[in-house]
């Protein structure tokens, strides 16, 4: 096995804060103590690497001197390293603000929950490979009372019904009209992936993406939605990443590209095919699903993350890119989920200072405290499952990385953004399907 590179300095932390580091934590007291600090010492050589980046930064492509220190509001409370990702984000391009959420962490080139809004420009790593990810909630007439009874018999045939997991295909063929629209896939260069992509709408995939059925302050069940563009989205943004120079990972520089090249013109008509192809995936979904449960469409939500748009703040008409970030104009609303099996919400973006200042932005989630592997070392099956049951949640699919006690927790999340958003509605979750233990989604982002 070879050696734990974050170890030395681990133990050093865990000593530093009076602490044996060969002492047992944990259940069953199966781990050493040195462990709980492995992912600060890992965060801490992060955020020297991009300190590194800074300075290549600083004399690869000088930026423009008006759009140096742009402003950057930050909500909450953030690691060194998700703070050092965002300023090396926001020293490339015509970046005119930047914004980091409550629910922000370490991403792909750019932090998720991070914000950039660019003058003539787009970030290709700010959208990022799961284009158009996004949340859709739908309120039914039938109550939970009405269903009770059958919960588990109508999740196990949400897992059989929808298709979770690595590169599924949907085994009921999907017609839309978006696979009719030859101009759309000509532009955006992914006719080659059309036929794929008509196999794989409707399929959820793997990772934080799921089904929840959820229950409202009145009792009437809500279906709610995460998801993206499936291998679609993951497709084109490896393809427009590669033809822009960019590279993939953590501790990269952004890949930043002119609207008005014809780079930038295939790449936003792309990334505008996988928004339109998310929204029809979810839509299909929470559809398959109503027919599962019963009763009719009272109410829906629906947003993108993981997105672009053109808008016009201050004046100014600008490409607003938010990764892992949601719209929240005055009026507008979203459905922002917690961790599985905790409450989800359905909030309303408001007028002030502090909304302008974030481009009408918000969460998209209650946001990661530890990564996938980390979550994996930290916690057990057994913590996971009985925080389930003592909140009555059906959990079907689902592995540690996703365990709940990896993620802040939402109302906290939601409070750092006070001034900016309200909460309508306060979803209590039921039951969860999610892909199963063991699997690995690469369209995911």
């Amino acid at each position: 096995m070879r050696p734990d590179p974050h170890m030395e300095r681990a133990r050093e932390l865990c000593i530093a804060a009076g602490v044996d580091p060969d002492s047992r934590v944990g259940e069953g007291r199966g781990m050493p103590a040195w462990c709980l600090y492995r992912d600060a010492a890992q965060k801490e050589k992060m955020a020297r690497e991009l300190d590194a980046i800074a300075e290549g930064i600083a004399t690869h492509r000088p930026q423009d001197a008006r759009f140096q220190s742009a402003p950057l509001k930050v909500f909450g409370t953030h690691d060194a390293a998700t703070l050092a990702q965002m300023r090396n984000c926001m020293a490339i391009g015509n970046v005119v603000g930047g914004v980091v959420c409550a629910d922000g962490h370490l991403g792909y080139a750019q932090p998720v929950g991070g914000v950039i809004a660019y003058e003539k420009q787009i970030s290709i790593s700010g959208v990022g490979f799961d284009i158009g990810c996004g949340n859709m909630a739908v309120r039914l007439d039938t109550t939970f009372a009405a269903i009770e009874d059958r919960i588990g018999e109508i999740v196990h045939d949400i897992a059989r019904v929808i298709s979770f997991g690595i590169g599924r295909s949907n085994s009921e063929r999907v017609e839309h009209d978006l696979f009719d629209d030859g101009d759309a896939w000509k532009a955006s260069d992914m006719e080659a992936y059309r036929s794929k992509a008509l196999t794989q709408l409707g399929t959820v995939g793997s990772g934080n993406h799921y089904v929840d059925l959820m229950r409202d302050e009145a009792g009437h069940v809500w279906i709610g939605v995460h998801f993206g563009s499936r291998g679609l989205g993951h497709t084109s943004a490896t393809h427009y990443l590669k033809a822009a120079g960019g590279k993939d990972g953590m501790n990269v520089r952004p890949a930043v590209i002119d609207e008005d090249s014809e780079l930038g013109r295939r790449y936003i008509a792309a990334m505008e095919l996988a928004g339109r192809y998310s929204y029809a995936g979810r839509e299909w979904v929470v559809e398959r699903v109503r027919r599962i449960i019963g009763g009719a469409v009272t109410d829906m939500v629906h947003n993108h993350h993981n997105y672009a748009w053109r808008e016009t703040h201050g004046g100014v008409d600008l490409w607003v890119v938010r990764k892992g970030a949601t719209p929240a104009f005055p009026g507008q609303r979203g459905f922002v989920g917690g961790s599985m099996g905790d409450d989800a919400v359905i909030i309303e973006g408001v007028d002030s200072a502090d909304a302008r200042a974030s481009f009408y932005s918000t969460v998209h989630g209650a946001g990661r405290l530890f990564g996938r592997k980390e979550a994996k070392r930290r916690f057990t099956r057994e913590a996971m499952d009985g925080w389930l049951r003592e909140r009555g949640v059906t959990l079907i699919g689902a592995d540690l990385d996703e365990s709940p006690m990896a993620y802040r927790r939402l109302p906290e999340v939601i409070a750092e953004h006070a001034g900016t958003v309200r909460v309508l509605h306060t979803l209590r979750p039921f039951a969860v399907v999610m892909a199963g233990e063991g699997e690995f989604d690469p369209f995911k982002d």
